[in-house]
């Protein structure tokens, strides 16, 4: 028999909580996006990154870059972008400095429905983390979540 270290059981115990709350709160919003609007948390996530590319400097995305922003391989994240193209959310168009390169601009319809489901994603959020916070093993990990980038509180 061999002796367990608890300092490595706490860590396996936080990183299924934290699959656990990660696993419930993507289904939840994936529910809302489906139901009200058609979309996957994907490609709600897919139009949400692209959607705040700018004409400046770096402001394009690369595809590695798009497919590390969506937690997606690049084979992935093309085909989620050849679906939204096909749907008249996304076009794609070739780099005027390298033509190697291929651009994703999200298109005014694309644009619009983000808007609409922007408010489910924010309350399916939102509701997930109030349900998950009422789970002692997952109270601290919503606690966490809140305070990533959250703005200091004043004085």
């Amino acid at each position: 028999m061999t002796a367990v270290d608890p300092a490595l059981t706490a860590l396996a115990n936080g990183w299924a909580a934290l699959s656990l709350l990660h696993g419930r709160i993507e289904a939840h919003i994936e529910r809302a996006l489906q139901s009200g609007h058609d979309l996957s948390v994907r490609e709600y996530s897919l139009l949400d990154v692209l959607s705040r590319q700018h004409d400046g400097e770096g402001g394009h995305l690369q595809m590695k870059q798009v497919a590390d922003a969506v937690v997606l391989s690049q084979s992935a994240t093309t085909r989620l972008v050849t679906r939204l193209e096909d749907r008249g959310l996304l076009s794609r168009y070739l780099c005027p400095t390298d033509r190697r390169g291929i651009y994703t601009d999200v298109s005014e319809a694309g644009l619009n429905l983000l808007e609409e489901a922007r408010p489910t994603n924010d309350t399916a959020l939102r509701e997930a983390l109030d349900e998950a916070s009422r789970n002692p093993e997952l109270a601290s990990l919503v606690k966490a979540v809140e305070l990533v980038d959250a703005p200091a509180p004043t004085r």
